[in-house]
């Protein structure tokens, strides 16, 4: 019997929700040169972040602020650059 493909591969933790998800349902967010940006191809170096492609859940993560907290960085992060991506893909879906 095989796996749903949802249910393969590493698992994460949404910090918006704090449900635990597929990594390829997740969005992985970093900081870069003090901005935080949304690592679309899982590539970018440093501590990662991860959260629904849901604006409710970075709606939810931002009012807990988590991403300071989470990448362990000091102050609060502007997240209109990652608000642009989240709400692009759920206009796709």
């Amino acid at each position: 019997m095989q796996r749903p493909t949802s249910m393969t591969g590493p698992m994460r933790t949404c910090v918006g929700c704090r449900r635990r998800a597929c990594s390829d349902e997740l969005l992985r967010l970093v900081v870069s040169g003090g901005e935080l940006v949304a690592d679309e191809r899982r590539r970018l170096p440093g501590r990662g972040a991860w959260v629904h492609r849901d604006p409710a859940c970075l709606a939810t993560a931002e009012r807990k602020r988590a991403f300071p907290r989470a990448l362990r960085v000091s102050g609060p992060l502007d997240t209109s650059g990652v608000r642009s991506v989240v709400e692009r893909f759920a206009t796709e879906e």
